[in-house]
């Protein structure tokens, strides 16, 4: 079973998220709603892949995916963001994010997505 760590600010986001991830054989190993959370979280979670929004309080989430990146090259990161943030998601990109999904997504796409991560 993948375990995914779920990074948005947004609880009802998280709560949409794990309950389609853990309907599709995921493990959420844990919920964080910002970028300090997320960095502490992956040291010690260390889950399979990790879904980051951008705009986030204390530290969003192009900090952070480059904090966990120092800490692990190999963190799989996939950007959730909503739709106008073009330039962010690119920047998240150059920045080591594996992929992006623009919100509001498909269920779908979202566990097809990250289920090719996770096998990377």
């Amino acid at each position: 079973m993948k375990k995914v760590l779920i990074v948005d600010d947004a609880s009802f986001m998280r709560l949409s998220l794990k309950t389609m991830l853990e309907s599709n054989g995921f493990e959420v190993a844990g919920e964080a709603e910002n970028g300090y959370e997320a960095i502490k979280l992956y040291t010690k979670l260390k889950p399979d892949v990790v879904t980051m929004d951008i705009t986030m309080p204390e530290l969003d989430g192009i900090q952070a995916l480059k904090s966990i990146l120092e800490l692990d090259q190999k963190a799989k990161i996939v950007i959730l963001s909503a739709m106008g943030q073009e330039a962010r998601v690119k920047e998240a990109i150059i920045s080591g994010a594996k992929t992006f999904i623009v919100k509001p997504f498909k269920e779908e796409h979202l566990i097809q997505t990250l289920n090719k991560i996770a096998n990377m």
